[in-house]
């Protein structure tokens, strides 16, 4: 990909984020086209198609805010409980940085099957970082052992949503130190096996 190439897209993905966080409900290809100064079929050479962008621009999120970076301590982690501990604050530690971006995708999902695939995209991502906690707690024999790894891995992931991070800290008046406290508790008493 030449210089101007790469240029070109980094603005694409720039706009693109930019608009969507704007709160528009549905964002148009001609919108992104025009919002980074290209024609629409400049921006089709780049990317052919509306899920492709919003996939891509949600990645570019994640490489812009060094999400390889948050995530290295539990990558390295030497225990399972580490691993869970570190995971839950490099996550939710991330959720206010992203929240624009979820509530724009969450919103137009029912309407938008672009949006919706680009919002499954990362939530993916984020269910196999807790599979990854759950197989280290698993690896070291604490995990619970009424649960199975799956079962684990639906439980954290469903504790870590964005939604149960707006209503603690957003509704409830959380601080965001205070819900990271809290979440790693109560993913410790769900997911560990009693000692």
């Amino acid at each position: 990909m030449s210089r101007s190439s790469s240029d070109t897209r980094a603005r694409i993905l720039d706009c693109t984020w930019n608009l969507l966080e704007s709160g528009d409900k549905k964002v148009r290809m001609s919108d992104i086209a025009k919002a980074s100064g290209i024609s629409r079929q400049a921006l089709y050479l780049h990317f052919p198609t509306r899920a492709e962008l919003l996939v891509a621009t949600t990645r570019h999120i994640d490489s812009v805010k060094n999400v390889d970076a948050r995530l290295a301590a539990s990558r390295a982690a030497t225990s399972g409980r580490e691993r869970l501990v570190t995971f839950i604050g490099a996550w939710g530690g991330y959720i206010p940085q992203i929240h624009g971006m979820s509530v724009a995708l969450r919103a137009m999902r029912a309407s938008d099957a672009e949006a919706a695939a680009a919002w499954d995209d990362r939530m993916q991502a984020v269910r196999h970082g807790c599979a990854a906690a759950v197989r280290a707690l698993a690896a070291d024999e604490t995990l619970r052992p009424d649960l199975t790894e799956e079962r684990a891995t639906d439980l954290l992931w469903t504790l870590l949503s964005v939604e149960n991070w707006e209503h603690l800290v957003r509704d409830c008046g959380w601080s965001q130190s205070d819900y990271e406290r809290q979440i790693e508790r109560l993913a410790e008493a769900a997911l560990l096996a009693r000692v």
